[in-house]
């Protein structure tokens, strides 16, 4: 069988996981709200992993991860058109949790399901040996990708981004804010995310794609 064979069969093979509406690892009580509708994406040729965090409603949806005003705002971070964004040569995008979670008593997207990284995110990592470069969104992401990732908060994770960067481990690991607008504020109040983590992920990304 292939490499892209076996994708082709992890693919169907999340395309159909129930596991957080059949087996909540919080019991019974805690089922998925929804039918589950996973979505990532994953290749055999991307040199670049997003890793986020859990799709929101209009994800759901779409099927198209970060198919809102946050992916254009990641998009326009990486320098790139919603054409090469969805090509799945170019970009793998793989959040911790594959299905929305649904929303809290404040209207908010609740955290990724439980079940979901524990269950699949070794073996879906696993079968994209070729990535190079991994850019982990979110705390959740951070917590999982990075060593004691997320442990600081946010804003402390992506302000150590150069170290994390540039610490020689394989493939390389970029911590990035959610691209929500709910951390407009944050972005306006740390310009150096733009003045200087930006031009080297746009440059990262540009060589990684040629």
């Amino acid at each position: 069988m292939t490499d892209e064979a076996r994708l082709e069969t992890l693919r169907r093979e999340i395309a159909a996981c129930r596991i957080c509406r059949d087996a909540p690892a919080k019991g019974p009580a805690h089922r998925l709200p929804q039918e589950p509708r996973p979505v990532a994406v994953i290749s055999s040729n991307a040199r670049i992993l997003i890793a986020g965090q859990a799709p929101g409603l209009r994800v759901h949806e779409s099927g198209l991860p970060f198919d809102d005003a946050s992916g254009d705002r990641l998009r326009s971070w990486l320098g790139v058109d919603r054409a090469s964004f969805y090509d799945r040569d170019r970009f793998a995008i793989v959040p911790m949790g594959f299905c929305f979670p649904g929303y809290d008593d404040k209207g908010a997207d609740l955290p990724p399901r439980r079940e979901c990284a524990p269950f699949w995110r070794q073996r879906v990592l696993s079968a994209m040996p070729q990535i190079e470069l991994v850019l982990v969104i979110g705390q959740y992401a951070q917590a999982w990708h990075m060593a004691g990732g997320g442990q600081g908060g946010m804003a402390e994770t992506v302000r150590g981004w150069r170290d994390s960067l540039m610490s020689g481990r394989s493939p390389a690991v970029l911590p990035l804010p959610h691209p929500s607008w709910r951390n407009s504020g944050w972005l306006k109040r740390n310009s150096w995310f733009e003045e200087e983590l930006l031009p080297v992920l746009r440059a990262r990304t540009k060589m990684l794609l040629s």
